[in-house]
């Protein structure tokens, strides 16, 4: 199992900060009854911000896991293909 730190994961926590309040901007969108279009376009920024973000975070466990000791010997590869089918 691959325990990514922190620091390594910086641009990605300031990524899901930001659709955090973009999902907060779609929700008042929503209470103030603004336009569908509006809100479909700011819902699909969240939803590409996290898809991102998650992508990111299994490209880094790959990348973590193909330069420890045992590398690419002890890689589970139906458990990769299933982190990113998850996200598809």
């Amino acid at each position: 199992m691959v325990e990514l730190s922190p620091e390594s994961m910086g641009p990605v926590i300031n990524r899901l900060k930001r659709a955090q309040g973009q999902l907060g901007g779609v929700l008042r969108m929503l209470e103030e009854g603004r336009e569908c279009e509006d809100i479909v376009t700011q819902l699909a920024a969240v939803s590409s911000a996290i898809d991102r973000a998650g992508f990111a975070i299994v490209a880094s466990g790959l990348k973590q896991c193909l330069t420890q000791e045992g590398g690419a010997d002890s890689l589970d590869v139906q458990k990769m293909e299933k982190l990113f089918l998850s996200l598809a």
